[in-house]
């Protein structure tokens, strides 16, 4: 879970380092109104700092919000004042409303454990769901596309900050062990340094497909987005069949 050091940075970094949130918002709010077209409101599952979610509210009229890190969500709640946050885990989603769109982005689905964790996770995604919702899922890289060992590094200045992220990612079976480290220096702090550690699980593309579909939802992937990841959208399967 990510901690108030990488908190305060985790948005600025990933912009400088060429994530688009406003792009990828859009590109998601597009592709669930294609199958919903009258979509009002959505709740991001893992929504971090609201990064993602603060441009979703220019194309809903009601956003929501779930995040289990406290210094995350606490970052979200000031980049989205108008938006309803809840403190809680995908795990066991029971927030006693439904939504048009379901999204869950930037891999967070891999902290999933396993496939049990994971159709556990999209069941409760569906009971969530309006009749003609939409579920989009930005998974983590697959088992078959990702790489065994992978060293990632940057460094950035916004302002008078300055901030240096360098990762090493090692496979080990169906887990991404990624090893993170983070400098930060700016007049009047000095220099910081902190790491952390997460472990996502590499799912295969057809165990997403499996999950979804004993989940009650049809799905469908859409490839050569999110930074090559691409992007799974369901429906009920009740739902689709109507169609």
């Amino acid at each position: 879970m990510y901690g108030p050091g990488m908190a305060e940075i985790y948005e600025l970094l990933h912009e400088s380092r060429g994530k688009d949130y406003r792009a990828e918002a859009a590109t998601v709010a597009g592709l669930a109104r294609s199958r919903n077209p009258q979509a009002a409101s959505l709740l991001d599952v893992a929504c971090g700092t609201g990064a993602h979610l603060r441009h979703f509210a220019g194309h809903f009229d009601k956003v929501e919000g779930l995040e289990l890190s406290d210094a995350m969500l606490s970052m979200a709640r000031t980049a989205v004042p108008a938006a309803v946050l809840h403190s809680g885990d995908m795990r066991d989603l029971a927030l006693g409303r439904s939504y048009d769109v379901i999204t869950c982005m930037f891999g967070s689905i891999a902290y999933l454990k396993d496939t049990a964790e994971l159709t556990s996770a999209l069941r409760s995604f569906a009971e969530h769901l309006t009749a003609d919702g939409v579920v989009a899922v930005d998974p983590w890289w697959f088992l078959e596309t990702s790489l065994e060992h992978h060293v990632s590094g940057d460094t950035v200045t916004v302002g008078r900050r300055t901030m240096t992220r360098v990762s090493y990612t090692e496979r080990e079976g169906h887990t991404s062990h990624m090893s993170v480290h983070y400098v930060v220096a700016e007049p009047g702090s000095g220099v910081r340094h902190f790491a952390e550690r997460h472990a996502l699980t590499l799912f295969t593309r057809a165990q997403y497909e499996e999950a979804f579909a004993r989940a009650g939802l049809r799905v469908t992937y859409v490839g050569g987005i999110q930074s090559g990841r691409g992007l799974f959208l369901a429906e009920r399967a009740a739902a689709a069949a109507r169609d």
